[in-house]
């Protein structure tokens, strides 16, 4: 028998005592926050304006008919009539161009330059556009000769260049406007689920709430009836004791000190070392580089916990899980492999619950500082995370 089997199932009757049987909550997220995604929302804001055009349109040629039939004896003509409301729908027609610079080039404080001399160039598109379309127009409904046509372009751009330049800009900042509320909302409706997320733990937390005196006490009880002899028995019951105590005091907060971290990853290392037989060659290596800052409790064990689960077990080749951490300046490199039996009957947990968290975790904790790179091959299963620390 294994020395570490009457440990394991005294801390399998410590855990049913002191937890009891498991609880599912259940927290709904409200359903204002189920919503159109900022790109299907911008997709209709595109779709708005065009159609937003036929207004002035029409409102153009009624002023332009009604003016007529005021101030004129014999009335105007329709063509006029048509031209008038027309020229709105050709302005209605090319703001898509305004659409998909303002998609292509958002404004930062980065890029502010760029962008603005892009913006720039695409009022000048604008205004060409709509001086051709309106000449062309004009010559369709002979309003003006073909020998006229240079002249009477160069008249509606430079006549069309300031209101161009206008509608665009004006566009543009309803475009930019719209795009920072919605993301503005998603961000809302993110806070939401979040907050819905953290009650459902709250929840759970409450539930599975430790005594800690009630617990380390029945762990030195253990511990003493632990015979004096099974050194290693004691050994894995006092490193469960201290990843226990890291897990109750060092993890109710958003970060804590990286050396304890390690400490807890060299704890956990050194259990699973202790309950595998020796088939399997484990390695964890960590620069003394990997100090003096604070990391998200947690953030790495993961990965190793998965490593350790999904491990193969030939009998004909090495069974391996390698563990490193490195250090570049400010960037923290992780990196857990691990064998797979040869025939890939353990199906990695490539979509499971907790490396998915743990994803869910590194988009909240480090937005956009981080860089997650999952290989999962036949015969192996490799996780290299980088993360800027500063």
């Amino acid at each position: 028998m294994r020395c570490d089997r009457p440990l394991h199932r005294a801390l399998r009757l410590l855990q049913h005592r002191a937890l009891g049987p498991r609880a599912t909550y259940n927290v709904r997220v409200p359903a204002e926050t189920v919503r159109l995604s900022s790109s299907q929302r911008l997709q209709r804001l595109w779709l708005i304006i065009p159609a937003a055009c036929v207004v002035p349109a029409v409102l153009d040629a009624f002023q332009t008919y009604m003016q007529g039939k005021i101030g004129r004896p014999y009335g105007t003509s329709w063509d006029n009539v048509i031209f008038s409301g027309t020229e709105w729908l050709f302005l209605g027609a090319l703001t898509p161009i305004t659409y998909q610079l303002a998609k292509r080039f958002p404004i930062t404080r980065e890029t502010l330059r760029r962008t603005l001399g892009v913006h720039i160039i695409g009022a000048l598109l604008l205004c060409l556009g709509w001086a051709t379309a309106g000449v062309a127009l004009r010559y369709v409904l002979g309003m003006v000769p073909a020998r006229a046509l240079a002249g009477n372009f160069a008249s509606w751009l430079l006549t069309s260049l300031p209101w161009s330049v206008f509608m665009y800009f004006a566009v543009l900042g309803s475009i930019y406007s719209f795009m920072y509320f919605t993301e503005a909302r998603e961000r809302e409706a993110q806070s939401a689920r979040l907050s819905a997320q953290l009650a459902e733990a709250r929840l759970g937390a409450l539930r599975m709430q430790l005594n800690p005196h009630f617990l380390f006490n029945s762990i030195n009880s253990i511990y003493g009836h632990i015979d004096k002899s099974n050194g290693t028995a004691r050994k894995m019951l006092l490193t469960f004791s201290d990843m226990l105590r890291y897990q109750l005091y060092e993890c109710g907060g958003n970060e804590t000190d990286i050396e304890k971290e390690i400490n807890y990853i060299r704890n956990y290392v050194l259990l699973q070392k202790s309950r595998r037989d020796e088939s399997l060659a484990v390695s964890l290596e960590i620069d003394d580089t990997i100090s003096g800052f604070r990391i998200a409790p947690l953030l790495f064990v993961t990965y190793i916990e998965n490593s350790f689960k999904y491990v193969g077990n030939d009998t004909d080749r090495e069974n391996a899980v390698l563990i490193s951490m490195t250090r570049e300046q400010e960037i923290v490199k992780f990196r857990c492999f691990n064998t797979k039996h040869a025939n890939g009957t353990n199906q990695m947990e490539r979509r499971g619950i907790g490396l998915t968290n743990a994803k869910k975790r590194l988009e909240l904790l480090y937005p956009e500082k981080y860089a997650l790179n999952i290989i999962d091959e036949q015969t192996f299963f490799e996780v290299n995370l980088n993360i800027t620390i500063k």
